[in-house]
Formats: C-alpha cells, sequence, structure tokens
C-alpha cells in the first residue's frame, strides 16, 4: 500500500517505487513515471524531485549532469549475468567502439531524440552498414530505459531506426553446388566432410566446428546440435593470448536441435566415424579441433580451386534452404532443422527462389489458364 497518500509504495524487491505524472499525450491519457529508493525517504525525495522538474519543464538539477557513459557502464555491469558470453561482448565491444564516443561526454539530461538519430546517421555516414546500426542504436535504446529509471524528470528520447537494405545472400546454384560437391567427395578428408555436412543440413560454421561424434547416431540417423564454438576475448589479465576459444550453447534456444539424416548423408558419415564419441568429427580425435576462422579459411581454398566465387560458410546454409524449397519442404520442418525461432523468419531470410523455380511455378499458372 501507498505511504501517507503520497503514491510511494514498497516493492516486493525491497525498493521503494514513487509514480507521477510526467505529462500528457495527444489524446490527453495521462504519461506516467517511476522513481526508485533503497528506503522510502529516498524514494520521496526523488518524487519530489521529478514532480518540481516536470512543473518546471526540466530535469531535476540533482541527476542532470551524470554522463551517459556512465549509465553504459552501469547497464551492462547490471545485466551482465543475463547475457550469454559471445552477447556480452558484443555489446561491450558495441558501447566501447561506438556509443560511448559518440555519445558518453554528454550529460544523459542532454539526450534527445534528434541527437541520437544524429549518433545514428553519423555511424551511417562512417561506413558502418545499416544491421550494425540498427544493432547498435538497440542496445542504446536498452540504455535509455534503464537511464530513465534513475533519472525520472528525463525527457522521453525516442530512437529511430535506418531502414535495413538487406543484402540478397549468396546462393550456390546448382551447377556450383554440383561442381563443389564433386570437389569435396574428391580425396576427401575431415574437412571436406565438415563443408559438405553443412552443406547437407544447413549448419553453422560454429556448430560444424563443435561437433562431435557423440552428436551422431547412425542408428537412429539423426545428428544433435548442442554447441557452438567461438573465438571470444580473454578477460584474464595473467592469460598468454588475447582471445580463447570457448564451446557454449548455440546462437538461440531453437539453435539446439535434432536433425533427421538421409541415406546419402548417412553413408557419408559411416565412412569418417570414430569409435571415440568426444572426437571432434573435423579432426577424428577429442584431444584436437579446428576453431571457425581456419574452417572458413579452408572453403576459401575449396571454392578458389573450383573456380566459385563470393562463398562464405553461411552461403552453405542459404544454398541447403534454398534447395530444400525447391524440392517441396515443409516450411515448418525447415525451420526447425536450420534452428529457427518461426517460419517466417526462414522464409523472409534464408529462402531464395531460384529463376528455375519460378519458371517452373510461371508454367503452373500457365497450364492452369488453359
Amino acid at each position: 500500500m501507498s505511504k501517507k497518500g503520497e503514491n510511494i509504495y514498497k516493492r516486493k524487491d525491497g525498493r521503494w517505487e514513487g509514480r507521477y505524472i510526467k505529462g500528457y499525450d495527444d489524446a490527453g491519457k495521462a504519461m506516467r513515471s517511476s522513481c526508485y529508493g533503497k528506503t522510502y525517504k529516498e524514494a520521496r525525495e526523488k518524487l519530489n524531485a521529478a514532480k518540481a522538474a516536470v512543473l518546471q519543464g526540466g530535469v531535476p538539477a540533482s541527476y542532470s549532469r551524470k554522463k551517459f557513459g556512465l549509465y553504459c557502464d552501469e547497464w551492462l555491469t547490471l545485466n551482465k549475468s543475463r547475457f550469454k558470453e559471445s552477447t556480452y561482448e558484443k555489446y561491450e565491444t558495441a558501447l566501447e567502439k561506438h556509443i560511448k564516443p559518440g555519445l558518453g561526454d554528454r550529460a544523459a539530461s542532454e539526450l534527445s531524440t534528434s541527437l541520437v538519430g544524429q549518433f545514428g546517421q553519423e555511424l551511417l555516414n562512417s561506413g558502418l552498414s545499416p544491421k550494425t546500426v540498427r544493432d547498435t542504436l538497440t542496445i542504446v535504446h536498452a540504455v535509455l530505459e534503464y537511464t530513465q529509471t534513475e533519472e525520472p524528470g528525463m525527457r522521453q528520447v525516442k530512437v529511430v531506426y535506418p531502414k535495413e537494405n538487406r543484402r540478397k545472400m549468396r546462393v550456390l546454384s546448382s551447377e556450383e553446388q554440383q561442381k563443389l560437391t564433386s570437389y569435396l567427395l574428391s580425396d576427401m578428408d575431415e574437412c571436406k566432410f565438415g563443408v559438405l555436412l553443412a552443406l547437407l543440413t544447413g549448419l553453422r560454421v560454429g556448430e560444424v566446428c563443435a561437433l562431435r561424434w557423440g552428436d551422431i547416431s547412425l542408428d537412429d540417423r539423426t545428428l544433435s546440435v548442442s554447441s557452438t564454438m567461438l573465438r571470444l576475448k580473454e578477460r584474464d589479465a595473467y592469460a598468454q593470448q588475447k582471445t580463447k576459444v570457448v564451446l557454449t550453447e548455440p546462437k538461440t534456444g531453437t539453435s539446439v536441435r535434432k536433425i533427421p539424416l538421409n541415406d546419402y548423408i548417412s553413408k557419408l558419415c559411416r565412412r569418417f566415424s570414430v569409435f571415440d564419441p568426444e572426437a571432434f568429427i573435423l579432426t577424428g580425435v577429442s584431444e584436437r579441433y579446428i576453431e571457425p576462422r581456419t574452417l572458413q579459411y579452408k572453403l576459401k581454398k575449396y571454392t578458389r580451386e573450383c573456380g566459385i566465387s563470393g562463398v562464405h560458410f553461411h552461403a552453405l546454409r542459404h544454398t541447403f534452404a534454398t534447395r530444400c524449397v525447391e524440392v517441396g519442404f515443409e516450411i515448418k520442418s525447415l525451420s526447425e532443422i536450420l534452428g529457427h525461432t518461426s517460419p517466417k523468419f526462414t522464409l523472409e531470410r534464408y529462402v531464395h527462389s531460384s529463376m528455375e523455380l519460378k519458371r517452373v511455378n510461371m508454367d503452373k499458372l500457365s497450364a492452369a489458364e488453359r
């Protein structure tokens, strides 16, 4: 219950929360905000300051000069336990490389919609892709939300995201895929086998590198994806290397999945299988692995020798999805095999209809009109 009619409540987490009206929208609906304190007295003082700021059309002076960069650090530290190590490193890099240099020295109370919009435009002008800028601004938005809980009188800042012009993903044509497959089957070793397995199952490069023979059941003809391999920053100050290779959970929860293997893939697996379930499929032993960037270099060498250009490892995943659609694969099943969160994402990002498939569908329409 509120205390003394001041709209201050004690929360379940032990903090005191004060609620106030900071303004009204175009429809006349009240817009509310909150301020927090460890004690009732602290919450009341913040609430009174926030109400005074609303009346004056400004920001409480006691909060107005704290730098946005400090809020960035606080937000990252506060949420560290929620993030995967790879996610934490991604956010930390964006904060240190882009956000803090661009906005960090500003007092949080100085930030505005136009200022953040200008920051986003500067990132675009610097050569960053629209997707990278969108990802960076998403982090800015998250930090702003945290900042506004700490500075209750702070103005609302809207983050405007740039339109993302998605690049057309490279997909191997049927002829290119056949040429690459023939090359991989010739004098095939573990690395060539891993590349071909990715082309035939849609595995990500980190998932292939982390795959062990215990993840493949030749009796059930299934492949289980439960981990991925990444190279991350080494945070041990006494370590000799600046980075380290880690095995961690896959990209998302839906990326943990089981993929059925057809006869052709099963025969390939039997050809290279070993008895040690801990052995990596790319090396045949448990003591040695091949990391993603090394496998990327291998693929670059293979495609160059095939006379195929512009192919990176993720193109194999897109090619797999495209071939599945061409043979009439059910989209829900394909989405689960790829480890996507929804079939919609699969259709929007991974399905690339070939000219041959478009022609077949146009011919179907022509037949129906006769």
